[in-house]
């Protein structure tokens, strides 16, 4: 299927890896121009390799999403070198797992920072553009826990649910532009992050991280983690032509997991 995003411009968040770095993949594979981000420079290099490998073309810049004043200057450096951002993927990192009660309110405000305050600054950069232009795509990737908590993910399941209220908001806003917001979802999707959970599950719990996968299997109506690839390609979809009368949804990468409706 031609998704008909061929020669656009992609500005992916934190894709140095994981699902991020799945999503920059997929959407070069469909030619598009994709410009990674992030701070680890080795894994930088790596999505460009895999960008380029798939045929794509790629930019690497070094991006701490905690220094919102570097924002206009890395865009424009995008702009100038692959062209107007015409998908922006919004992606970060997780904050550290902990229970709601008893955290330190600087934990929150920096995680608040970093996990909110810094998309919205990203995407308010972008969206002039893509309204003059009259074409658009935000996608934001979340979590499940947004709409149906992890235990002991409380900040992150509280702030990711904020993006979820942000940008059905936004997509009221731009729609009549040519400009769709959506979210992307994902349940347990294979990636370095979830092992680093199981991980730390299992530590808690005094089990092994074999115990934690099999229990987690069981939840799974699919009865198998999620490939990376999966997440990249849907996301690809949002941001295609064919998706553009979808806009202010949800859209769930969860081989059935999630519960709630």
């Amino acid at each position: 299927m031609d998704l008909g995003i061929k020669g656009k411009v992609a500005l992916v968040m934190a894709s140095s890896r994981g699902l991020g770095q799945a999503m920059a993949v997929s959407l070069a594979r469909e030619g598009v121009k994709v410009a990674v981000t992030g701070r680890n420079a080795e894994g930088l290099q790596e999505s460009v390799r895999l960008i380029e490998a798939a045929g794509g073309v790629a930019l690497a810049l070094s991006w701490d999403l905690s220094n919102h004043s570097i924002i206009d200057s890395l865009v424009s450096q995008v702009e100038t070198t692959l062209g107007p951002i015409d998908i922006l993927i919004n992606n970060t990192g997780g904050p550290p797992p902990t229970p709601a009660a008893g955290q330190d309110p600087a934990l929150w405000q920096k995680s608040f920072n970093d996990m909110v305050l810094s998309l919205i600054a990203i995407t308010d950069r972008v969206l002039p553009g893509m309204r003059q232009r009259r074409w658009g795509r935000i996608i934001t990737s979340t979590t499940s826990g947004a709409i149906a908590p992890i235990k002991n993910l409380a900040i992150s399941n509280t702030l990711r649910a904020a993006l979820l209220a942000w940008s059905k908001t936004l997509a009221s806003e731009v729609a009549a532009d040519g400009i769709t917001v959506n979210i992307i979802m994902p349940g347990r999707v294979a990636t370095d992050r979830l092992r680093q959970l199981d991980e730390a599950r299992a530590k808690r719990e005094g089990s092994t991280y074999e115990a934690v996968v099999e229990a987690s299997l069981r939840q799974i109506p699919m009865g198998r983690y999620g490939d990376p690839r999966e997440y990249g390609d849907t996301a690809a979809f949002l941001a295609s032509q064919n998706a553009s009368f979808i806009t202010g949804t949800v859209m769930r990468v969860d081989g059935g997991q999630i519960q709630a409706i």
